[in-house]
């Protein structure tokens, strides 16, 4: 699978100065984990999974979430495992390239079993979502996991979502993100990313945010995300992908505040029109959103609804000019150290401080592309809309 390997192949080499290269549930844990996009929730009681599933790898999916915890009853527990082991038989019957699929389970001891129970269809599973993890939880987590890899003798990942009371408390902050950083740490090979559960930590408060607002309004939810970064996503080897929030909102309501999506970059065409819908359907918060997540170091997005998939992936191909700089910034002669003007002559490259910047933006190159210089993400989103 790739990025925008859904649109036709002439109309990908118009849009992109560098394709996005093809990956697998093969491919090196790096790659994956830069790779992971938008990553799709959806209930394991759907009763027609194994479509839905095929449906939106063919839209552009390319990691979806299959979710035995929140986003179904306690009383359904038990069936949803019955579906999931029948539609996973199903998806592999079909034959075919699916999404990364992941299963989110709610305890240690359901991993080995789904293992075993989903037999020689589990080839097609990537790995597990582990809730509410913490140092104390989280071990016997990451234990299982490791018992289910023995077991089936094949790679399974781990995203650790980051959402318990401790974490968002700070009187408990720092013991509980320190805490993660030593379990995850014991465990690098197996975590492919920390997922971070913004709607947990504004339960706990009794807030919620409206679609007017990122999480980086919500000033206790913002702070949060800081630490983790801090603890978790530095870039000396011993971070971690960090993956940007969920964003609720898909239907219209009235707003109250003026849209937040810019009309400059929108004037041709149909992207006037692209524009409204956006607007309209509150996604022009989302948009603002998923800029700020990169601008505080995540990469990729937990997303709720098809309509927030696109988007995320526009925003995240390398624009024609961040690759320019990013290169020039490698060039082995730069080894020493030093300063020099951009090649669009419009900023300060530094190459010792953005070497680590240089290094991520070429490997989220490799996986979403780069841009043509003419090219805009309001390109990359009507192509990836219209497929």
């Amino acid at each position: 699978m790739r990025h925008f390997g859904h649109i036709p192949p002439a109309a990908r080499q118009a849009l992109f100065h560098q394709e996005p290269c093809e990956f697998s549930l093969g491919s090196p844990a790096r790659v994956l984990s830069a790779a992971l996009g938008a990553t799709l929730y959806s209930p394991a009681t759907r009763p027609r999974l194994a479509d839905d599933v095929l449906k939106q790898g063919a839209r552009g999916v390319v990691s979806m979430v299959l979710c035995l915890e929140d986003s179904i009853s306690d009383a359904e527990v038990e069936g949803a495992e019955v579906n999931l082991v029948r539609q996973f038989a199903d998806l592999d019957a079909r034959g075919g390239d699916v999404p990364l699929l992941f299963i989110r389970v709610r305890e240690p001891d359901q991993i080995p079993d789904l293992v075993r129970r989903l037999g020689p269809s589990g080839r097609l599973l990537s790995g597990f979502v582990l809730p509410k993890f913490n140092e104390v939880r989280g071990t016997p987590f990451l234990e299982a996991l490791t018992t289910a890899e023995t077991a089936g003798g094949r790679r399974l990942f781990a995203m650790p979502v980051l959402e318990s009371p401790e974490l968002l408390h700070l009187e408990t902050r720092a013991e509980t993100v320190v805490g993660i950083a030593r379990t995850v740490g014991k465990y690098r090979e197996q975590v492919l990313a920390l997922r971070l559960g913004v709607t947990d930590f504004c339960s706990a408060y009794g807030l919620r945010r409206s679609p007017d607002m990122t999480a980086y309004d919500v000033q206790i939810v913002a702070g949060v995300i800081a630490d983790v970064v801090n603890v978790l996503g530095r870039a000396d080897g011993t971070g971690f992908t960090i993956t940007g929030p969920v964003w609720e909102y898909f239907q219209l309501k009235e707003r109250m505040f003026k849209p937040l999506l810019r009309r400059s970059p929108f004037l041709e065409g149909r992207a006037e029109e692209l524009r409204d819908e956006l607007i309209q359907h509150d996604l022009d918060g989302l948009l603002r959103e998923i800029e700020l997540d990169r601008a505080n170091g995540l990469l990729g997005k937990t997303c709720i609804h098809p309509t927030h998939v696109m988007p995320v992936h526009a925003l995240s191909v390398v624009s024609h000019e961040e690759f320019s700089d990013a290169q020039d910034i490698l060039r082995p002669e730069r080894g020493g150290g030093g300063v020099m003007r951009s090649a669009y002559t419009n900023k300060m490259n530094e190459v010792k401080p953005h070497r680590a910047w240089a290094e991520r933006t070429l490997l989220r190159a490799e996986v979403f592309g780069v841009a043509r210089e003419d090219i805009g993400f309001v390109d990359l989103l009507t192509a990836g809309l219209t497929g």
